[in-house]
């Protein structure tokens, strides 16, 4: 009789994700912007359009429907607008270049990062790649603070930028500011391990400092709207007590580690006084605002067409716009830059495109928004009523989808999609994309495509989304 025991069945590994290029892309982020550079595409800009093609290929070899009806329509709604301001641009360079930027940041990126993701265990994988670079950039842009080599403010070299440097001083802010808002959205999921949980909360108020010291208004108004939006969204009880930890937190920079100095205290101050006393910044900001609307009353359907903002600023703008910003420190010289954008992405598309634009993009976004908060009342009311369990873990990836949507729609009523950062504004809208429209109840797709589902889990198995 023979006692040997039958050999051990070990499960099957997973499979590499396919989303692995895109977590390159936003590890590509952490690289040193070089000093003085002019802009122009940057390595994750180049990375971002060989994950588009990589997309295309792997659907093209899996034989797969790529994008449901809704989802098509949702995407691809943007393209209308950009075509008409494409062709009434200034000259044919201008209108392609614009065109290819805007297809990039708000259509193909976004298709791509919804279509690679397989399932919640992709999201969060992406979700914790933004948490791990806003943690680099913010721990870079506190020591810039502590010793006195970030880029100018006030005359003091102590602006924490990251490694975006002095000429992009908002990429910090917005790697930070979106780091945050996933780490808070980890953190109020069920799905993950306690430990991963405590570990998300403990990366969201160490992110509050460099957030606070980028010296952001924008960053921090957006911020503050998302995180008080998520929490309320996540339940009122859990909220106040998230609430409480931050605010004790708050003390402990403040009070506790002399976070709060005066040229703190001042910028936080001036967010209520920019109508009563506002300094250079703010009014060139509304004075550009003033030019965007001054361009859009001269073509409303279509705007000037893409790129068109630089060349007919100075025929709409006042005597009260400066030469431009100056910029220095982190390792630049001295620089004045031009102010080349409203700094309101609804201005800026309002006054290149028209109101056929604007309407098509926002559109566009409001359905996104729209459609992840159904897919997040969905999935509470089936933990509440005790009959999705199965789903209940998806609160994580619902409250991360939302919060990067409201960040950045909130975002852009103070900045653009300029900068090397604007490739993660790409990822974020499809990241929510996924979340939003990944088969959608309502074309009647099968259970295993939409997130969270016990298909869903088993990518390999799973009919095409």
């Amino acid at each position: 009789m023979s006692l040997a025991q039958p050999p051990t069945r070990w499960p099957a590994p997973r499979p590499l994700s396919p989303v692995l290029p895109v977590v390159a892309v936003v590890a590509l982020l952490a690289l040193p912007v070089a000093p003085g550079g002019e802009g122009g595409a940057g390595p994750a800009d180049v990375l971002s359009a060989l994950v588009v093609v990589f997309c295309g290929v792997r659907l093209l070899r899996q034989r797969r429907r790529p994008l449901t009806r809704t989802a098509a329509v949702v995407l691809g709604l943007p393209v209308v607008g950009l075509a008409l301001a494409a062709a009434g641009a200034a000259s044919t360079g201008a209108g392609l270049t614009g065109l290819g930027r805007y297809l990039q940041v708000f259509v193909l990126v976004p298709a791509a990062v919804a279509l690679l993701i397989r399932d919640r265990h992709d999201f969060r994988l992406l979700a914790w790649s933004f948490v791990g670079l806003a943690v680099w950039q913010g721990a870079v842009g506190v020591h810039q603070y502590v010793t006195a080599t970030g880029a100018s403010y006030q005359g003091r070299p102590i602006r924490a930028v990251g490694t975006f440097g002095p000429q992009d001083i908002m990429g910090m802010a917005t790697v930070v500011s979106l780091g945050l808002v996933c780490a808070v959205g980890l953190a109020l999921g069920r799905a993950c391990a306690v430990r991963q949980r405590v570990c998300a909360l403990a990366c969201a108020l160490g992110l509050l400092l460099p957030l606070a010291l980028s010296f952001s208004r924008g960053a921090w108004i957006a911020t503050a709207v998302t995180c008080v939006t998520q929490l309320v969204l996540a339940g009122m009880r859990r909220a106040l007590w998230v609430g409480a930890v931050v605010v004790s937190a708050g003390v402990v920079l403040v009070v506790g580690f002399g976070v709060g100095t005066a040229v703190l205290q001042e910028r936080i101050a001036s967010i209520t006084q920019v109508t009563d006393a506002p300094d250079q910044s703010v009014t060139d900001r509304y004075t550009l605002w003033a030019a965007a609307v001054g361009m859009w009353h001269e073509r409303p359907l279509t705007g000037v067409g893409l790129k068109g903002f630089p060349e007919y600023r100075d025929s709409h703008a006042s005597l009260a716009l400066s030469a431009g910003s100056d910029t220095e420190g982190a390792g630049a010289a001295f620089r004045k830059q031009p102010l080349l954008s409203p700094h309101n992405m609804y201005l800026l598309v309002l006054s290149e495109q028209g109101v056929i634009g604007l309407s098509a993009l926002v559109g566009s976004w409001c359905a996104l928004l729209v459609c992840a908060l159904r897919g997040l009342r969905r999935v509470r009311a089936e933990w509440t009523r005790g009959t999705g369990r199965s789903r209940g873990p998806d609160l994580d990836c619902a409250s991360v989808a939302c919060g990067l949507l409201v960040w950045q729609l909130t975002d852009f009523l103070y900045a653009d999609i300029g900068g090397p950062s604007a490739v993660l504004t790409a990822v974020c809208f499809g990241l929510a994309a996924w979340w939003a429209l990944a088969g959608s109840p309502a074309e009647g797709a099968p259970a295993g495509d939409r997130p969270g589902t016990a298909a869903g889990n088993r990518p390999e198995e799973a009919p095409a989304r």
